[in-house]
């Protein structure tokens, strides 16, 4: 029998805070779903309480190298563009038109169009001169070119909140103004009320959605909140003759002039125009004034500070150098308008697990909030999300990326870099170094590059080497790919494949389980048999609820009752103390080891003479551990190798690790040791086949179609995620991760890249490196299942480059390298 209205259950009680865009698309998506006891607490009046949304622009271009901030900005512009207040859509699909007035952006965004045929979002480069149709304000001599994008366009914000907030007050939400949250109550570590100025609101669940104001919500609840919040300039002109007699608010494509750090939107027979070519002007979270505060300071709203005339000087003569109509004009109104930023830019999502029930929605544009919403939503009520969320995963930061110093000043520089041309391996240049393992003075003493990742140093080729590079026959590269890029990368691969290496691996993740349950709750947690007797590795998969890959592990059974596992990011520890037994035992023990990787087929040739114990193959098998010395270092050796050669990770403490790197290094000269990085590996592990979790999987995956079911053992006792697979073993997967040869010795892609099959957009290329074994690029790609030897063209920069579909692995088929 179904429920009749009056007993229908309403789901758990939901406090959001914040009614901005963010908080309204929540409750709407929730409430969809069936969660209809939903509170909505705003501290200012609606519907425009006074915070972002209140002052947002509006802009909306979905092309991003992000995928999930590209799925998150599609689902805005089709819920957006379905409703409609008073008759007024929320969206006006007018198209977005990104320009070039140099060769760097032309090139630009070539590669942004790449970006989009991956993503599947339709737009095309398009010339000077159809720049000029498309916005006839335009000085067409100062345009080399432009991306134009027909179904981006401009939501309305405050329009789009309040038809949310109807649609869910209308199954049974609640909207309540005029309510500043004072506490986060809770119990036994989770969240039970939030404690406002009018009362307390009992709830189960309680989402901060209240954008700059997060951190002052996040400290309520003991919860961090790693955003800074910085001002951003935004003006509009006076009437311009141009546009007279306009009837619609906008008909042109948004633009921007990427350039110079600056957008353009109209406003009837006005231009709106923001610019992020000022100096950053951070905000401090915990001084923004409340909204009657800010009203009687001649403050239209808090988070509209006073336009500073000086920082807008520069960006005005840009602006009437592209348009010249704005020649004989002025600014009439403008502010410097408050919006979020964090270390990295992307936003701030999901459940703490100090405080349970407590989530965060945080850090989230206009672009990208129904998208946002959604998957939050879906989180909520269904345990997972239906895109991949790690990169706004609220884990994701180290320990080392929290500070307030460090989240102000990367919030600072997101917000210069917001319209740079960025290249995947650019590092942040400061804070560093932040991170560097116990090697770092001998690493620096070779010479090596290093670019950073996690707050680590990582060497990705080192200069003492550049002597072995001499002589090697290497095609030349582009501008672009070349960047971050040394052919000494090739002479320590060719090394690594000829003699020994040591490669730093310290940034790698590792952390140890113990305790009696400590067996039983890895098996039921993994795909693969970890019931094995001491001294066994074994290559494993963390999956989620429904199948897909959330990480993969190597799992090193040391004692009955401890294991160290090989991990990858903060949200693997966060997973596994989520579910483990009162029993089980979980530390991060990465900041107090260290490890070398030492790799190549005189590996053995260097560690056996400093150690008693047996180091053959038949003493110390692959996929082996021992706990042994070398020289005076004691060491857990495992016998590993993610480049497909002889070889071992060596673990020791932190304080041992130099001592270690120098009894290698000596023992190994008489072998031709060399220190290798992190651009060999890339390509060694590639020409292996090896997967990069985060890269070229996640949990919008299964093991089969990302070619990791062998280690799925589906004949052991239960383990997450294992119903999820039944009879998928052994069945052509409709997709796969698909390995892939350019057919040119000169070609190289790096990742992101659209792949054409029949010479329509397929997929997309995840990790790619030049394979300087076999003397091809190597990629792999997400495409539908094909045949061995299928040609398939990749676009790199506007250029089809002719690959052919390989069978993997590419190099050393049956493993004779790493098993002698």
């Amino acid at each position: 029998m179904s429920s009749t209205p009056a007993t229908r259950p309403r789901g758990p009680r939901v406090v959001v805070i914040g009614a901005g865009i963010v908080g309204c698309s929540l409750a709407d998506e929730l409430t969809a779903r069936g969660w209809t006891d939903v509170t909505v607490l705003e501290q200012g009046p609606l519907p425009a309480p006074g915070g972002s949304t209140s002052h947002a622009p509006g802009l909306v271009f979905r092309t991003s190298p992000s995928k999930t901030l590209t799925e998150f900005a599609r689902y805005t512009v089709e819920k957006f563009g379905s409703l409609r207040v008073d008759g007024v859509s929320c969206f006006d699909q007018v198209g977005g038109l990104e320009l070039a007035t140099t060769p760097g952006r032309l090139a630009d965004l070539h590669r942004r169009a790449g970006y989009a045929a991956s993503w599947g979002v339709r737009g095309e480069i398009v010339s000077a001169a159809r720049c000029k149709e498309l916005w006839p304000l335009l000085d067409e001599s100062a345009v080399l070119g432009g991306f134009h994008t027909p179904d981006d366009g401009l939501a309305r914000a405050l329009l789009a909140a309040r038809a949310q907030m109807e649609c869910a007050e209308s199954r049974g939400a609640r909207f309540l103004d005029r309510h500043t949250v004072t506490g986060i109550e809770r119990e036994d570590g989770r969240v039970t009320a939030v404690v406002t100025d009018r009362g307390c609101f009992p709830a189960d669940h309680v989402v901060s959605a209240a954008g700059f104001w997060g951190p002052v919500i996040g400290r309520m609840a003991g919860v961090d909140v790693p955003l800074q919040p910085l001002a951003h300039q935004y003006a509009k002109t006076r009437r311009l003759p141009e546009l007279a007699g306009a009837v619609a608010e906008a008909s042109r494509p948004i633009l921007r002039f990427q350039d110079r750090d600056l957008y353009f939107r109209e406003h009837h027979d006005r231009i709106g125009i923001g610019s992020y070519a000022h100096r950053p002007l951070p905000v401090d979270p915990f001084a923004v004034l409340a909204y009657d505060e800010a009203r009687a300071k001649d403050m239209p709203m808090p988070s509209s500070y006073p336009f500073t005339a000086e920082d807008w000087a520069p960006s005005w003569d840009d602006c009437r150098r592209l348009l010249p109509a704005l020649r004989g004009s002025e600014v009439e109104e403008g502010f410097n308008g408050v919006f979020s930023f964090t270390p990295d830019g992307m936003p701030v999502l999901g459940e703490s697990r100090e405080l349970r029930g407590f989530w965060l929605a945080e850090a989230v544009w206009v672009t990208h909030s129904a998208g946002v919403a959604k998957a939050v939503a879906e989180w909520m009520v269904d345990g997972r999300a239906s895109l991949d969320l790690h990169e706004c995963d609220l884990t994701r930061f180290e320990d080392a990326q929290r500070s307030p110093s460090y989240v102000r000043e990367r919030g600072s520089q997101q917000f210069v870099e917001v319209y740079d041309v960025l290249h995947p391996l650019q590092p942040m240049e400061q804070p560093r170094p932040l991170r560097v393992s116990p090697f770092h003075a001998r690493q620096q003493e070779l010479g090596a590059y290093f670019l950073e990742g996690g707050g680590w140093e990582r060497p990705h080729w080192y200069e003492a080497n550049a002597p072995l590079a001499d002589g090697l026959r290497l095609p030349e590269r582009d501008a672009w790919s070349a960047r971050y890029w040394s052919p000494i990368a090739a002479a320590e691969a060719k090394a690594t494949r000829e003699k020994v290496a040591l490669y730093d691996m310290t940034p790698l993740r590792r952390l140890e389980v113990t305790g009696p349950g400590a067996l039983g709750f890895l098996q039921r947690m993994t795909t693969n048999n970890l019931r094995k007797k001491p001294g066994a590795v074994t290559y494993t998969l963390l999956l989620d609820e429904t199948g897909g890959v959330r990480s993969d592990l190597t799992v090193a059974r040391l004692a009955p009752d401890r294991f160290q596992v090989g991990a990858n990011s903060p949200a693997d520890l966060d997973w596994l103390i989520r579910h483990a037994p009162g029993d089980v035992h979980l530390r991060d023990i990465t900041s107090g080891t260290c490890c070398i990787g030492v790799w190549g087929p005189l590996a053995r040739d260097l560690v056996q003479p400093l150690t008693h114990d047996d180091f053959s193959h038949e003493g110390f098998g692959y996929f082996r551990a021992k706990q042994t010395h070398l020289g005076h270092v004691p060491v857990t050796a495992m016998r590993l190798s993610y480049v497909g050669e002889l070889g071992w990770e060596l673990y020791t403490t932190a304080d041992l690790g130099l001592r270690l790197w120098d009894t290698l290094w000596q023992a190994g000269q008489p072998h031709g040791v060399i220190a290798a990085g992190r651009s060999a590996f890339n390509s060694l592990r590639l020409e292996k086949g090896y997967r990069a979790w985060g890269v070229d999987m996640t949990d919008e995956h299964n093991p089969y179609e990302a070619g990791v079911g062998f280690a799925v053992r589906m004949d052991k006792d239960g383990f997450v995620g294992q119903e999820e697979l039944q009879g998928l073993a052994g069945t052509e997967p409709a997709r796969r991760l698909t390995p892939l040869i350019l057919d040119d010795p000169a070609s190289v892609v790096l990742g992101k890249e659209p792949v054409y099959v029949g010479g329509t957009p397929a997929g997309y290329v995840t990790s790619a490196s030049y394979g300087y074994t076999l003397g091809r690029c190597v990629a792999y790609a997400w495409l539908p299942s094909l045949a061995t030897g299928t040609g398939v063209h990749i676009e790199y920069f506007g250029e089809k480059v002719a690959a052919t579909v390989a069978e993997e692995p590419l190099f050393d088929p049956k493993m004779t390298r790493i098993r002698r």
